[in-house]
């Protein structure tokens, strides 16, 4: 196996104990819960539909029914956030990215604003709206429709930072909604003014240059074929294979 599919034992051991079915744990206990992890993330990075997981990994069904059950249960998420406590909080940055929706994802979907899908003129996609920390590590996430704005992600994100001081581009320059909310919290801000503002807004040039560690993470993200393009049908696993993804550059 490629040693990009696989997990190195040092990154396995800082992950082992928060998987369920550990031994000394109530319940049944896992088998193969590094094999497992090792399924998902093969099937994530190279972007093939679940029924054609090598038989390496076993039963195509079981790692799917037991992901998307593990998604439920919020087992990725607890991952995740473990690994994000060592955040570099001295400054944290936010912006957007778009990924297409593969029609298959759609599929008897009728509520596709609940499922963070949406329609534009590119077609079906999903917006994938992040913070990251001052080393560009991924503290957050917030799944919208692809054409919704990205002041509906920062709505959610921006009060969960822990930083004193936020990065953005213009986009984010909204006082109702951004501007005046983070000067009322006693943070510094580093968003450039839009063209139309009457009185542009200084802000520190230097600092914003950073703002390229958080277009570096969305490259990481989108080496994952199935996160580059999206195949899920359900936001809930689509955001749990974003976390898993995540936790793994967290442990690089």
């Amino acid at each position: 196996m490629l040693r990009c599919h696989v997990l190195r034992d040092d990154q396995w051991e800082r992950i082992r104990d928060l998987l369920p079915g550990r031994e000394g744990t109530v319940g049944v206990t896992a088998k193969d819960n590094r094999r497992f992890l090792e399924a998902v993330l093969y099937r994530y990075r190279t972007g093939i539909p679940w029924r054609d997981l090598p038989s390496y990994f076993g039963h195509w069904r079981v790692v799917h029914t037991r992901f998307s059950r593990w998604a439920k249960k919020g087992v990725w998420t607890k991952i995740f956030k473990h690994l994000a406590t060592d955040a570099d909080n001295e400054y944290a940055m936010i912006d957007s990215s778009i990924v297409r929706a593969h029609q298959h994802s759609a599929v008897a979907i009728k509520d596709r604003d609940a499922q963070a899908i949406g329609r534009s003129k590119g077609g079906l996609s999903t917006k994938i709206n992040t913070a990251v920390d001052a080393l560009g590590n991924p503290i957050d996430f917030v799944l919208t429709p692809g054409q919704a704005c990205d002041l509906d992600g920062s709505d959610k994100l921006l009060p969960e930072l822990k930083a004193q001081t936020i990065v953005a581009d213009k986009a984010y320059d909204a006082k109702e909604r951004v501007i005046e909310p983070l000067l009322a919290a006693g943070k510094e801000i580093v968003i450039p003014s839009k063209k139309n503002r009457k009185q542009p807004r200084e802000f520190d040039q230097e600092l914003y240059k950073a703002r390229h560690l958080i277009e570096n993470f969305f490259c990481k993200l989108k080496h994952f074929r199935a996160i580059a393009t999206r195949y899920d049908k359900t936001a809930r696993n689509f955001l749990a294979a974003i976390l898993l993804v995540s936790a793994t550059i967290w442990l690089n």
